[in-house]
């Protein structure tokens, strides 16, 4: 029993070690940035895949990547970070496109590789439809954050978004399937596929949105923001658990939750300042757990079993990328019809956005042992995510250019500067006018640094008019901000007669309306 526990420590204290290493590595890759401004050029994540590839290259293995790992550990946080700051009226309005991508397009994405390779490099079908169904999941994290970073249109963003977020619960529930086909244990038919299918989506939406509005709700009793915080990490994880363990779509389930109370118990139970430290508690664990994952990822490369299975990666990419032009064009020319309109630019742009990450890797390592050639998927997989990565992720910002949709996120952030510094001295020169009053204060001494304030003042009031001058959409943007920092005062005000209990216990129609107008 002494040996046991000796060994159990002995194990624990290597996976630290580990863990710390890991950990040291990718936060010394997040400041390279700012000692090396050429390294600002490449997206972060992109960066961090670089940095493993290199640590692969010299046979150098941080840690072992299990599908446990990432579907069961990464997956649930980053899932939730991702809905709890996806706005409902946005998903809304494009709501029937993120469908078509997420659905039919993940059936168009396994069809189409699975062809490729069974015709082309004579795979199985088996195998050449599980491959299909492990790239069917995109995952654009580093392309949403260079939207934000550039300035695109937000609508760019939901778009990818909402297509990640609702198409990762397609794949997986469609691998597992094909992985119990392989395995004799499955039924191939349209109607047994159908009920499965609906099977685990109603079983994630229903426990999702049951532990969303429970949370939400009980959050309305009390308070206590570390609690609240507590209750979202519980919830995210719990969720996956419950609705996993019920033969439900976990991916789905925490989506939902994820969407609930970023949109709903956030709103109705949480105060303003509480919000604001839960959203930045799930940046700051998305940071976390995307610096492991994608540090990893580089890090798992075999580079002499992808040397090896070089024709069926070249037929894969191939496959992949015509799959997604054929999914994302058709889909929006139907689209397009009944919705609102998604211009030719932005689809080119959701195209060749269509990065592949931890979720196709999860799904490639968990297959099992006992499939034939599962060394070749597992080297196919990884090859084409390192190529959607390297090649699709880093031309990204040169195709916005190219189609002009680079936004105007750096005069934004000029003039954010000067609203903010003018604002800030106004407030420094009506304390300066408190001040001047008090005894053995030198009058002479507050009007000459008024004087100063003064004529800083006019010069950057001068500079904000040469902005907008300049860049006349900027007077929209700060426009839009104060209509939206109004609707968020009138929304917190509704929100603290709920809780108060002035007003029913229920979401008033008033609140509701709101929310819908933002």
């Amino acid at each position: 029993m002494a040996i046991e526990s000796a060994m159990g420590e002995v194990v624990i204290e290597e996976n630290l070690k580990q863990f710390l290493l890991v950990l040291l590595v990718s936060l010394s890759v997040a400041t390279l940035p700012q000692i090396f401004s050429w390294f600002r050029r490449i997206p972060y994540t992109l960066l961090l895949v670089i940095v493993g590839l290199m640590l692969a290259l010299v046979d150098v293995r941080l840690v072992n990547l299990s599908p446990g790992l990432i579907l069961s550990i990464f997956l649930p946080p980053l899932l939730f970070e991702a809905a709890w700051n996806l706005k409902w009226t946005d998903l809304k309005q494009d709501l029937l496109p993120i469908c078509l991508f997420a659905i039919i397009g993940v059936v168009i994405s396994i069809g189409g590789i699975a062809i490729g390779l069974n015709q082309l490099a004579g795979i199985s079908l088996t195998t050449a439809l599980l491959i299909g169904a492990c790239l069917s999941a995109t995952d654009p994290v580093s392309v949403t954050a260079l939207f934000r970073e550039l300035g695109t249109d937000k609508r760019l963003s939901t778009l990818m978004e909402g297509e990640s977020l609702f198409n990762d619960g397609m794949a997986v529930v469609a691998f597992g399937f094909l992985a119990a086909l392989s395995a004799g244990t499955a039924e191939l038919g349209f109607r047994p596929i159908l009920l499965q299918f609906l099977t685990v989506m109603v079983i994630g939406i229903a426990v999702g949105g049951l532990i969303g509005f429970g949370i939400s709700y009980l959050t309305q009793r009390f308070d206590l923001p570390l609690v609240e915080q507590s209750l979202t990490l519980v919830a995210a994880y719990g969720t996956y658990l419950i609705t996993e363990d019920l033969g439900g779509s976990g991916v789905i389930g925490v989506v939902t939750t994820g969407l609930i109370l970023g949109n709903f118990g956030s709103r109705i139970g949480m105060n303003p300042r509480t919000r604001v430290i839960v959203t930045e508690f799930w940046e700051f664990l998305a940071f976390f757990v995307n610096s492991i994952v994608f540090l990893l990822i580089g890090d798992q490369i075999h580079f002499v079993v992808l040397g090896d299975h070089l024709q069926a990666i070249a037929i894969t990419v191939g496959a992949m990328i015509l799959t997604r032009a054929i999914a994302i064009y058709t889909l929006s020319f139907f689209s397009n019809r009944v919705a609102n309109p998604i211009t030719l630019p932005d689809q080119t742009v959701l195209w060749w956005g269509g990065l592949r990450g931890a979720v196709s890797i999860a799904l490639a390592l968990s297959v099992s042992a006992n499939l034939p050639n599962r060394e070749g998927l597992i080297a196919t997989v990884f090859g084409a995510v390192l190529f959607t990565l390297l090649v699709q992720g880093l031309t990204i910002q040169p195709l916005l250019k190219r189609l002009q949709l680079l936004g105007d996120q750096p005069s934004r952030q000029l003039y954010l500067e000067a609203v903010a510094r003018e604002s800030a001295l106004n407030h420094v020169l009506q304390h300066l006018s408190q001040v001047e009053q008090r005894r053995g204060i030198d009058p002479e001494f507050c009007r000459y640094q008024a004087t100063l304030i003064r004529g800083e003042i006019a010069s950057l009031q001068g500079k904000i008019e040469q902005l907008q001058d300049e860049y006349p959409n900027l007077k929209d943007f700060m426009m839009e901000q104060v209509r939206q920092e109004l609707l968020s005062v009138e929304a917190n005000t509704y929100a603290e007669f709920v809780r108060s209990g002035r007003l029913n216990s229920e979401l008033s129609p008033f609140l509701q309306e709101v929310i819908d107008k933002k």
